[in-house]
């Protein structure tokens, strides 16, 4: 086990957030579900995140019949549907997404575009999980934001073709202003509150962007 995931763990604890360890995606999925359905949700949802959809659990959450989820992401929508779904999971009673990066130190960062990811992460569903591979522990909050600068966010970018910013090709961040821009939003969140609330998975393995 990454030695970065037991300190990693043990700081999150300390400032309340629910930690599980696992070895790799297939055992992070069995922790999501059995939490999911500790949870009894009526009403689930999800933010996008590759590290997320590598475990299985969004198509899970899909064909699981027993909550309504909220799927903000359906290709067969408009993007104005998509949007008020993502509005609409601000009430949901769980919600999955993941992270830009943890700090050893105990802290969890993100810097998006919409901030449908990190809206429902800080208020509004009473329970959040965030499933995170061991890639995105860095040291301390400036490692998290050159993480987000040089890693995250010229890689999301270049997952979607049509996106044009400076970093599209040069894959470098130079803090554009391009309307496709997708660092529009930052947050860091310090401690968990009320304690609980919020389960982090961390996976010894190197997941997402």
């Amino acid at each position: 086990m990454d030695e970065r995931l037991t300190a990693c763990a043990a700081a999150l604890r300390r400032h309340h957030f629910e930690v599980e360890v696992v070895g790799d995606r297939h055992e992070a999925f069995a922790v999501m579900k059995a939490a999911v359905e500790a949870e009894h949700p009526q009403v689930a949802s999800f933010g996008d995140s590759e590290t997320m959809h590598a475990t299985g659990i969004v198509e899970w959450l899909r064909g699981d019949e027993r909550f309504r989820l909220l799927d903000g992401f359906d290709p067969a929508m408009s993007y104005p549907e998509r949007l008020e779904v993502r509005r609409q999971a601000l009430m949901s009673d769980l919600f999955i997404t993941g992270v830009n990066a943890i700090t050893t130190e105990g802290t969890l960062h993100w810097l998006d575009k919409v901030g449908n990811r990190i809206a429902p992460v800080a208020f509004g569903p009473r329970k959040v999980i965030i499933v995170a591979g061991r890639n995105k522990i860095v040291a301390d909050r400036s490692r998290a934001e050159e993480r987000i600068r040089t890693i995250a966010a010229p890689q999301n970018v270049a997952r979607h073709p049509g996106f044009r910013t400076p970093c599209a090709t040069t894959g470098v961040c130079s803090d554009c202003n391009s309307p496709d821009r997708v660092c529009n939003t930052r947050m860091e969140m310090q401690r968990c509150w009320p304690a609980g609330r919020v389960l982090v998975v961390l996976i010894d393995e190197e997941l997402g962007l």
